[in-house]
């Protein structure tokens, strides 16, 4: 791969960084050609700070790091394409892009997720969410057990509308009880999505 470094000012180039599972461009930043090598070489994504007037690894302070998968260079030789894989968001201000879009591959999951938040903070207390919420983390993680063994057995049936509905409640537990442990969706997705990475 040849990039040109000396086309534009300060021996900047840009690079378009890419979510290697869903598409989503995450971010642009610039590089130079010590920063790219170093992408390169360490496998996290290195830009040239502007700002900073240095060498800058994303994440190097939130640990949102962006794990290098593929390195393309564009038909002028002037601009990178990398796909990565984010660690968390990838914007300063917590989003998942910088441009504040959202990097899911399943968008209904993360809406249902964001829906249990919104109501576990109503003051609806007719809500089954918020009643599961008000019974505590045993209750919930109890559902989701039940939930399981329910599912389990119309398995071994041969009925597909009791079993399709026993897996959708047990989905839809299982994100209650996730955020009811202070975890997210993407963060499991992250760890499915580095097993997967790590095995090719």
């Amino acid at each position: 791969m040849k990039v040109d470094f000396n086309k534009y000012i300060d021996g900047l180039v840009p690079a378009i960084i890419q979510d290697f599972v869903t598409h989503k461009v995450l971010m642009l930043g610039f590089m130079n050609e010590e920063a790219l090598h170093k992408t390169m070489s360490e496998g996290k994504v290195t830009f040239f700070s502007r700002s900073k007037k240095r060498l800058w690894t994303k994440g190097e302070e939130s640990g949102n790091h962006l794990l290098v998968k593929e390195i393309l260079s564009d038909c002028d030789n002037d601009t990178l394409l990398i796909k990565a894989q984010p660690l968390g968001p990838t914007c300063h201000t917590g989003a998942d892009t910088c441009w504040s879009e959202r990097n899911h591959s399943d968008d209904f999951l993360y809406y249902l997720q964001d829906i249990i938040e919104l109501r576990k903070k109503s003051e609806d207390e007719k809500s089954y969410v918020k009643q599961l919420f008000n019974k505590g983390i045993n209750k919930i993680a109890q559902k989701v057990g039940e939930e399981a063994v329910e599912l389990v057995i119309e398995a071994k049936d041969n009925n597909e509308d009791l079993f399709m509905n026993e897996a959708a409640d047990l989905l839809f537990h299982y994100l209650v009880l996730l955020n009811a442990k202070g975890y997210t969706l993407q963060q499991v997705v992250s760890i499915l999505q580095n097993r997967h990475s790590n095995k090719k």
